[in-house]
C-alpha cells in the first residue's frame, strides 16, 4: 500500500445523533473514491464500518470503526462513530485521533440531543468542523428547517456553502455557493457530479447565499474585508483561501447538502474535506508530559516516534487489536517501542491501516496517520508508545463513570469458570464498563452506560467466547443503624461436666454520624475484664453487627463503649466473652431504636428542555430531591438525589418518557434513613426470605 506524508492526510470524525446517516455517508464516500466496488447499505448489513454482529442486527453503530480512502492523492481516514447516548463515550474517546469533524444532521429531525453532545466533544478537542445536512431525499425533509435548527443551536457562524437542487424524492444535486455552479447526480450512481449552470428559478437564492458567505469569509480577515468593501465581492480564489483559513480557525462552520443513501453530493463533500479541513501538521501542538513536566509536541515526521492508543478491540481469533494515531516521527513496521505508562517494550509486527474489520498492511506510517496492530502484550487504550530516546506521554481521554449496574450471573458451572477471562477481554475493549463484586451483597456487578449497553456485552460474551450469563437487577445494599442509645449487660454462662463457660460485659451503645462506620471504646478500669478478653468482646460485636438485627443487613455508624463486666478464673475464655458480646448487642437493640438505611444516588439527567417538567415530576415520584438545574442551549441538566431502590428501572422509563432523547449519569453519594412504610416492607420481605432459607436447610 502507498505511504502518505503527513501533509497528505485528513483524519475526519463523522459524528451526530443516532440515525443521522453517518455510516451511510461513510459508505457513500468509500464507494465514490473507489475504496469499495459497490454502494453498501446499513439495511443490507454489508457496510464496511458496521461489521459487528450486533451492529448488523440492530442497524446501529455501537463502536467506532475506521476506514480510509484516497481522493485526489489525499488519504482520508474516516472515523465512523456511534450516535446513541449509551455508546457516545466511544465517540469521545475516538475523537482524540481526529483532526476535524463532520457533524451529520438529519434533514427531517434537525439538531437532536446527541448532536449537541458531539458538538461539545468537538469543542473539547478544538476540532474544526462542518455540518452535513443528510437525508435530503427523505419525505418531509427540509434544508431550510434543518439549517435554522443548526443556526439556532450553534450560531450564525454555521453558514451554507451549498444549497440543495430539488427536495425530498426530487433531491438530485447541489449548488456550490463559492464557485456558483450546479452539480447534478444520478441517484445511486458513482457519486461523480455533472457540472452545469445554476437553474434560473434558484439563481436569486444562490446569489443571496453567495453574498452572505462572502461577507462571513471576509469578516475575520482584514485584507479580505478591505477588498470586499472596495469591490463589493471577492474573486473565487480569495473566497477559497479565506474559507480555508476561517474553517481551520473555527470562525466558520460550513453547511453542506447530501444524501448518503443515494450518493448525491458525496464528491463535493470529499472535495471540501481535502481542500478545507486541516492536515495533522496544521493543528495546534499537542499537550503531553515528559519526565513529569508538561510539554507541547507538534505533529511532525521529524521528531522521535510517538503514538497514542485511542481504541482497543478484542478478537477471539486475532487477540487484542490496537488502534493508534502516530503523533510524531515515522513509525516503521517491526519497530520496537516503549509503553511509557507501563514501562514495557512492544514490538509492532505487521502494522497496517484499518478498513473496517480488515487490516491493510503498510511498511511505515507518517506522523498524523492512523494505524492498527494486533497482539500487543500490555498496551491498552490511553497508553502512549514512544521511542526510548523520548519517553513522552499523551493524556488519556477521561470518560464518565458508568450510570447503571446490573448483577451478572453465570448460567452454568462451566460458564462460571470462564466468565472472568471473557469479561477481562471485553473490559480491555470497552473503557466505559466496570466489573466488580459488591462486598455487602456478594454479587458480581457489571456497570455500563445503559441497559442496552450491558445487553450487548452479554450478547458478545455468548457469541465470541461461548459464555452465557444472565443480567438481573442488583440487590440494594441496605444497611442498619441506631437512632437512640442503650446501656445493657450481656452475660453468657453455661455449665457442663468439665470447664464451664462464663463471660459478662456491660456496654453502652450510641449512634455516630453517617459514614463513621464503627467505633469501639475500651473503658474498663480495675481489671473487671482481663485485657486479653477485650478483643473478643469487640470481635463478638462486629460479627453480630455484620448480620444486622432488623433485616439481616450490616449495622453501621455506631459506637460501643465497654465499661464494666466480670470474669471467672477457670470458666472464662475468649469464646465466652465473644458470646457475651453478642448477647449484649442483641439486648442493646431493644433500646437503641434500630433503623434501616438506604443508598442515595447523585443523579444528573441531560434532556431536551421540553421534557424538564415531566422529568422533575417523575423524580419527585421516586422520592427524589431536586438539587439544581442548568440550561445549555436547548438542553436541560437536572441534578437530583434519589434512593437507589427507585432508580433500578430508570433507564427504560427515561427512554419512554423522552423518546430516547435523554441520558443520565448516577453515582453513590450517601446513606439515609428509609421511611417507615418502605422499611416495614423491606423487613417483612427479609424475614420471609430467611424463613424460606431455614426451611430449605431443614
Amino acid at each position: 500500500m502507498k505511504t502518505y506524508e503527513s501533509k497528505d492526510i485528513r483524519n475526519v470524525g463523522v459524528v451526530g445523533h443516532g440515525g443521522s446517516g453517518k455510516t451511510t455517508l461513510t459508505a457513500a464516500a468509500l464507494f465514490t473514491t473507489g475504496a469499495t466496488n459497490r454502494l453498501t447499505r446499513v439495511d443490507e448489513g454489508n457496510t464496511v464500518t458496521d461489521y459487528d454482529e450486533d451492529e448488523i442486527a440492530r442497524k446501529i453503530t455501537i463502536s467506532t470503526a475506521v476506514a480510509f480512502a484516497d481522493w485526489k492523492k489525499i488519504k482520508v481516514n474516516i472515523l465512523d462513530t456511534p450516535g446513541y447516548n449509551i455508546f457516545i463515550n466511544d465517540t469521545r474517546a475516538s475523537l482524540a485521533a481526529a483532526d476535524s469533524a463532520l457533524v451529520c444532521v438529519d434533514a427531517v429531525a434537525g439538531v437532536e440531543v446527541q448532536t449537541e453532545k458531539v458538538w461539545s466533544f468537538a469543542d473539547d478537542f478544538k476540532l474544526p468542523r462542518a455540518v452535513v445536512i443528510n437525508k435530503l431525499d427523505r419525505e418531509r425533509s427540509s434544508f431550510e428547517r434543518a439549517l435554522d435548527s443548526v443556526q439556532t443551536h450553534f450560531g450564525r457562524t454555521a453558514v451554507p456553502i451549498q444549497l440543495p437542487l430539488g427536495a425530498e424524492r426530487e433531491f438530485k444535486g447541489v449548488i456550490d455557493l463559492v464557485r456558483m455552479k450546479a452539480y447534478t447526480y444520478t441517484p445511486d450512481g458513482d457519486g461523480k457530479a455533472r457540472e452545469s449552470e445554476i437553474p434560473a428559478d434558484l439563481a436569486e437564492a444562490a446569489q443571496l447565499g453567495h453574498e452572505a458567505l462572502v461577507e462571513m469569509v471576509a469578516e475575520g480577515n482584514d485584507e479580505l474585508l478591505e477588498e470586499f468593501f472596495e469591490k463589493g465581492t471577492l474573486p473565487v480564489e480569495h473566497i477559497l483561501d479565506g474559507l480555508k483559513t476561517a474553517v481551520r480557525d473555527m470562525r466558520l462552520f460550513p453547511v453542506l447538502c447530501l444524501s448518503g443513501l443515494h450518493n448525491v453530493g458525496t464528491d463535493q463533500l470529499l472535495n471540501f474535506i481535502v481542500e478545507n479541513l486541516p492536515a495533522p501538521t496544521e493543528r495546534e501542538p499537542v499537550t503531553a508530559t515528559l519526565n513529569g513536566q508538561e510539554v507541547k509536541r507538534k505533529i511532525s515526521a521529524t521528531e522521535p516516534v510517538t503514538a497514542y492508543v485511542f481504541k482497543t478491540t478484542a478478537d477471539p481469533f486475532s487477540g487484542r487489536i490496537t488502534f493508534f494515531k502516530v503523533y510524531s516521527g515515522i513509525l516503521k513496521n517491526d519497530a520496537n517501542v516503549q509503553n511509557v505508562k507501563r514501562g514495557t517494550t512492544e514490538r509492532l509486527a505487521h502494522i497496517g491501516c484499518p478498513m473496517g474489520k480488515t487490516i491493510t498492511p503498510v511498511n511505515e506510517l507518517y506522523a498524523g496517520d492512523i494505524g492498527v496492530v494486533a497482539k500487543l502484550k500490555d498496551t491498552l487504550t490511553g497508553d502512549t508508545l514512544a521511542d526510548r530516546t523520548s519517553l513522552i506521554a499523551f493524556p488519556a481521554v477521561q470518560l464518565p463513570e458508568p450510570s447503571i449496574a446490573f448483577a451478572i450471573e453465570a448460567k452454568s458451572r462451566q460458564d462460571e469458570d470462564r466468565v472472568g477471562h471473557a469479561l477481562h477481554r471485553i473490559l480491555e475493549e470497552d473503557q466505559s464498563l466496570r466489573f466488580y463484586r459488591d462486598p455487602q451483597t456478594k454479587e458480581f456487578l457489571l456497570a455500563g452506560s445503559g441497559q442496552q449497553h450491558l445487553e450487548i456485552i452479554v450478547s458478545r460474551l455468548k457469541k465470541r467466547y461461548g459464555v452465557e450469563v444472565a443480567l438481573k437487577a442488583p440487590k440494594i445494599p441496605y444497611r442498619e443503624t441506631i437512632r437512640g442509645k442503650a446501656d445493657v449487660q450481656g452475660r453468657h454462662k453455661k455449665q457442663t461436666g468439665g470447664h464451664g463457660q462464663f463471660g459478662d460485659c456491660w456496654i453502652k451503645m450510641e449512634p455516630l454520624p453517617r459514614g463513621a462506620k464503627f467505633e469501639f471504646v475500651n473503658d474498663i478500669f480495675g481489671g473487671s475484664i482481663p485485657k486479653n478478653y477485650i478483643p473478643a468482646v469487640e470481635k463478638g460485636i462486629i460479627e453480630t453487627a455484620e448480620k444486622g438485627y432488623l433485616a439481616g443487613y450490616p449495622m453501621v455508624d455506631f459506637r460501643v463503649i465497654l465499661y464494666d463486666g466480670s470474669y471467672h478464673d477457670v470458666d472464662s475464655s475468649e469464646l465466652s466473652f465473644k458470646l457475651a458480646a453478642r448477647k449484649a448487642f442483641k439486648n442493646a437493640m431493644q433500646q437503641a431504636k434500630p433503623a434501616l438505611l438506604e443508598p442515595i444516588m447523585n443523579v444528573e439527567i441531560q434532556a431536551p428542555v421540553e421534557y424538564a417538567g415531566d422529568l422533575m415530576g417523575d423524580l419527585n415520584g421516586r422520592r427524589g430531591r431536586i438539587a439544581g438545574m442548568d440550561t445549555k442551549g436547548h438542553t436541560q441538566f437536572i441534578r437530583a438525589q434519589v434512593p437507589m431502590a427507585d432508580m433500578l428501572n430508570y433507564q427504560n422509563d427515561l427512554t419512554s418518557m423522552t423518546q430516547g432523547r435523554a441520558s443520565f449519569h448516577m453515582e453513590f453519594d450517601h446513606y439515609d434513613f428509609v421511611p417507615a412504610l418502605q422499611a416495614d416492607k423491606i423487613i417483612a420481605a427479609a424475614k420471609e426470605g430467611r424463613a424460606g432459607e431455614e426451611e430449605e436447610e431443614d
